[in-house]
């Protein structure tokens, strides 16, 4: 129970701080680039401290580092509570992605730890990745009552008592062995920079700002070049030797790029458009986020039947259809059934594409390497989040005509379309129905 609550309160915080952007807006005096900031931080130091969380877990024991993780989540939130500026804010949330990073990987090795039998573990596991679903679809409508009830900051001021009841819950330490396991600390270090570089080019061309996105862009792809370079040598590489040139695994994480990149653009965007109050922005996007809670269980009987390949394609159909709906609300004041129309078929392709990713990847890839595919597909998705912040953050400022403020879900349907498109290349994997059911539960990440 308290490994899940901790697990819940990480991913809560990817979405509830969507519909706080106004209040933030009006309260620090700052700009959808600066509001962009506040998530795009988050994302990025979650996603490039993913893979190197689960190094030091196995290192230096899971519950430690679970233990350390929840507690300067909590306090690392009342000093986001309390930011008087952005860059502050900023501060704060960087350190609130770092210890999510720290609970994610120790929180499922745990789980690990606790249930040694497989069908006992596979429940465990299956409840444990369900927790994503039910706190995206909690995430808009909590974080909408608790600004109606005390501003933007109270959506950081509940973390902290969350925490609290985890703690109380997990005081029991849990035995586990630990390995000596060498850490590389510069290729965690040249992904952060490259991540941190990518956004920056991202954001600078998304306010037509060509020289500075290609400078910053060249420089991000000069670390990216270097980072690969440097992994390849390392004692502890971030991408095993198992996964290099296994192209039907990368593209599984492409995709999970790609789904983020959309869900993000609807979940970053669609509150800064509706101009409206947070609880009625909460409730908007319901068609989308309890569909992306309570349809995963549809997709599991939908691979075990049919394998990953069919739900992924029909993700990845219906992804690129509800974000044109989308777009088409947006640019035409006043169409609520359009929008509704478009969200749900947004969550549609959501809970479709997401807990078949795990499995398809698995399928691909040898046994030993299902590990790191986790930790690197999680890695991927948050870049993809950070990416369509970044990005939608930058076009919603320069343009406030209707019909540009679609242009965040055309181009979201567009990364969407080529998804599908190399979707309908791929074969399905020769191996099993084990391999494919085994992995289901862990399908629904972060």
């Amino acid at each position: 129970m308290g490994i899940s609550l901790a697990y819940f309160m990480v991913l809560l915080d990817t979405t509830v701080l969507a519909v706080a952007e106004p209040s933030i807006m009006a309260s620090l005096h700052i700009d959808v680039v600066g509001v962009g900031w506040a998530t795009t931080i988050y994302t990025m130091a979650l996603a490039s401290a993913l893979v190197f969380g689960g190094s030091l877990a196995d290192r230096w024991g899971a519950h430690r580092l679970f233990i350390g993780g929840v507690m300067g989540f909590g306090a690392t939130s009342l000093g986001c509570a309390l930011a008087p500026t952005l860059s502050v804010l900023l501060v704060f949330r960087a350190m609130l992605g770092l210890f999510a990073a720290a609970i994610i990987p120790s929180s499922l090795s745990l789980i690990a730890s606790l249930y040694l039998d497989p069908v006992r573990r596979g429940s465990a596991i299956s409840a444990w990745a369900a927790i994503s679903g039910v706190a995206m679809a909690a995430g808009p409508v909590l974080g909408g009552w608790l600004i109606a009830v005390d501003g933007w900051r109270a959506v950081f001021v509940i973390n902290a008592p969350m925490a609290l009841v985890v703690l109380a819950l997990c005081r029991t330490s849990i035995a586990r062995t630990r390995h000596a396991r060498a850490i590389s600390w510069l290729p965690h270090l040249g992904l952060a920079a490259t991540l941190a570089t990518a956004t920056l080019s991202f954001t600078q061309a998304g306010q037509r700002s060509w020289l500075l996105a290609a400078v910053f862009g060249l420089i991000a792809v000069g670390l990216a070049y270097g980072t690969t370079v440097v992994d390849r040598t390392s004692p502890a590489p971030l991408v095993p030797a198992a996964l290099r040139g296994n192209r039907p695994v990368w593209t599984a994480f492409g995709w999970g790029a790609a789904v983020n990149y959309a869900l993000t653009t609807v979940i970053f965007s669609i509150p800064l458009l509706l101009h409206t109050n947070a609880e009625a922005a909460g409730a908007t996007l319901l068609p989308m986020t309890l569909l992306v809670a309570l349809n995963p269980l549809l997709t599991g009987r939908i691979v075990a039947a049919y394998g990953p390949l069919r739900p992924i394609r029909m993700g990845f159909v219906a992804f690129p259809v509800g974000l044109c709906l989308v777009a088409v609300a947006t640019a035409v004041q006043h169409q609520p059934v359009v929008l509704a129309l478009g969200l749900l078929l947004s969550g549609l392709g959501v809970s479709w594409t997401l807990p078949a990713l795990v499995g398809f990847a698995v399928n691909h890839a040898a046994p030993e390497a299902a590990g790191s595919i986790g930790g690197i597909l999680n890695s991927t998705r948050q870049a993809g989040a950070t990416i369509a912040a970044a990005l939608a953050s930058a076009m919603l400022t320069q343009h406030h005509s209707n019909t540009a403020s679609a242009l965040p879900f055309l181009i979201a349907a567009a990364v969407c379309a080529l998804g599908l498109l190399t979707a309908t290349t791929q074969r399905v994997a020769r191996t099993g129905a084990p391999s494919v059911v085994r992995t289901n539960a862990a399908d629904n990440q972060t």
